[in-house]
């Protein structure tokens, strides 16, 4: 492991584990998350249920077993575990151990999203819960994706927060000459996150917007995003024709605003889950487009994905590399302390155990 990668999760976190339709009442879904294996199923009230997928008996997967109403049966001895993790029937055996258990994750559903609590589960408190409330909102469309990284989660955050590399990664996609040469404005925000803002005013449409813009001609364009830890980006984004007074906030009649959404959930501290969307409020009944920019955005991610994952790759054969910082790493570098600081917190107060 690089020492430039953190060798450590932050357990005391909501994280999202699956996006509501990846889990149905005739599918479960199993994924690991932040190292451990997990059993995603809806019981017959259709509420998520989420155990360790590792039966205490042998280490079977539970997800090779059997739902049976609200529990699931392990299909190498035939325990059976109802939704808390207990174990409440043993084939041939009347008495069950005290110990035949197995864990059992807090989880939430909001905003299209399965939320899960990694760590100590009285700690689990939904009000933390980040909102996303385009995702199923009447008054703008998404389609939800999902990529497998084979990289730490934290290359991914890194390029989040640095999106001078548009102009080089996405030069056909999201990029244009300008993101290398605007330098960001980056500021704390009261709940523990960070503010990263960018104007391009009187500058041409990013590749993406032209394709389904409504208009021509040089746009002032804007991507304002809040990060929070462990690896959550919120972003309003959006080109206005130029002039029309988009930075002072009044918003042409003939602006696209779009709403983004980047979530990492880490797998192993080698690979990871990415969640996204790219929402729309304009144009709503357009099937089409929808599709259009989810592919469009489908595309930018691969670019980014090639990149990343290539980063890893030499990573992975210099434990000992250390970045040349530049001007247009403050945010990354604010967000490495944020994630730093919510560890050592864990650890000072004896918690982020995943068992």
């Amino acid at each position: 492991m690089s020492s430039y990668l953190s060798p450590e999760f932050i357990h005391e976190s909501w994280y999202v584990a699956a996006w509501d339709h990846e889990v149905t009442p005739d599918k479960k879904l199993a994924r690991t998350l932040l190292g451990q294996p997990v059993l995603l199923y809806r019981d017959t009230q259709g509420q998520v249920v989420a155990l360790a997928d590792k039966c205490c008996h042998r280490a079977a997967p539970l997800s090779h077993g059997r739902q049976e109403g609200d529990a699931v049966r392990c299909l190498y001895h035939g325990m059976k575990f109802d939704r808390s993790g207990q174990c409440i029937e043993i084939p041939g055996q009347a008495q069950i151990p005290a110990k035949a258990c197995v864990r059992s994750y807090p989880t939430v559903e909001k905003d299209c999203f399965i939320w899960i609590w990694m760590g100590q589960a009285q700690n689990a408190d939904p009000a933390h819960i980040l909102d996303f409330f385009w995702h199923d909102h009447a008054d703008w469309r998404m389609k939800p994706g999902y990529i497998h990284y084979q990289a730490h989660y934290q290359l991914v955050v890194d390029n989040l927060l640095d999106f001078s590399h548009l102009s080089f990664v996405h030069p056909t996609t999201l990029g244009t000459a300008s993101n290398a040469q605007v330098r960001a404005e980056v500021d704390r925000t009261d709940d523990g996150g960070l503010r990263i803002t960018r104007w391009y005013l009187n500058d041409e449409m990013s590749p993406n917007h032209k394709r389904v813009a409504q208009f021509e001609g040089p746009v002032d364009r804007w991507q304002i995003y809040q990060w929070h830890a462990p690896a959550f980006l919120r972003m309003d984004a959006g080109s206005a024709p130029a002039g029309t007074g988009a930075p002072e906030g009044r918003i042409d009649l003939r602006a696209m605003k779009f709403r983004h959404t980047s979530v990492q959930t880490p797998e192993t501290l080698g690979t990871t889950h990415y969640f996204f969307c790219q929402a729309r409020n304009f144009a709503l009944d357009n099937a089409g487009m929808t599709e259009a920019i989810f592919q469009d955005v489908c595309t930018a991610f691969g670019e980014d994905r090639s990149m990343i994952e290539g980063q890893q790759r030499i990573l992975d054969t210099d434990p000992n590399f250390q970045p040349v910082a530049t001007a247009h790493d403050m945010g990354l570098n604010q967000a490495r302390f944020i994630l730093q600081r919510r560890l050592q917190m864990e650890q000072t107060a004896g918690q982020g155990t995943s068992e």
